[in-house]
């Protein structure tokens, strides 16, 4: 909780520094444009890269693989985005390094091996070679055909095609 809140204090301060400083050099509104450059850029970047983490992570369980990584992907993108909707240009470093591909994927794939996520497994009933049923065996599929009934109707016959003077 004390980190928390000093990173509450300390990063404020230092986005304020930074933005003095970057003021100083190239003027205020060019600083202000590029602090919204860098929202518009965040925010087109965020969108793609949602898309292609969502599709990924589909696409796993479709094929009943856990995607972990894609979570962790679509949990970094969350706080990527919001660092760079946050004005500053130390969070949006931190922000793009969440948004671009060939940063946060390794990024995701260290925190994975170094905590348990790669631990878990799924299970589950469904199989390649379709349903099971619950002590393990694959279901039994019967084929037949049905005629829906109403209350006041009497039920439908149909031709007998070998011999056309005979009703079924």
């Amino acid at each position: 909780m004390r980190t928390a809140t000093l990173l509450f204090f300390i990063i404020p301060l230092i986005e304020m520094i930074i933005l003095i400083e970057v003021g100083g050099m190239i003027g205020p509104l060019p600083t202000v444009g590029l602090v919204v450059l860098t929202a518009i850029c965040g925010v087109w970047l965020l969108r793609l890269e949602g898309m292609a983490t969502l599709t990924r992570v589909q696409e796993k369980l479709q094929r009943g693989e856990i995607p972990e990584s894609e979570l962790l992907e679509g949990i970094m993108l969350i706080i990527g985005g919001a660092l760079l909707l946050t004005p500053g240009f130390a969070t949006d470093i931190i922000g793009f390094i969440c948004l671009i591909p060939g940063l946060r994927r390794p990024l995701a794939a260290r925190i994975i091996r170094s905590t348990s996520f790669g631990n878990f497994q799924m299970h589950t009933n469904f199989q390649t070679s379709g349903f099971r049923n619950t002590n393990g065996q694959p279901g039994q599929t019967i084929d037949g055909e049905f005629v829906a009934e109403s209350n006041n109707e009497p039920p439908a016959t149909k031709p007998n095609l070998e011999n056309p003077d005979k009703r079924q």
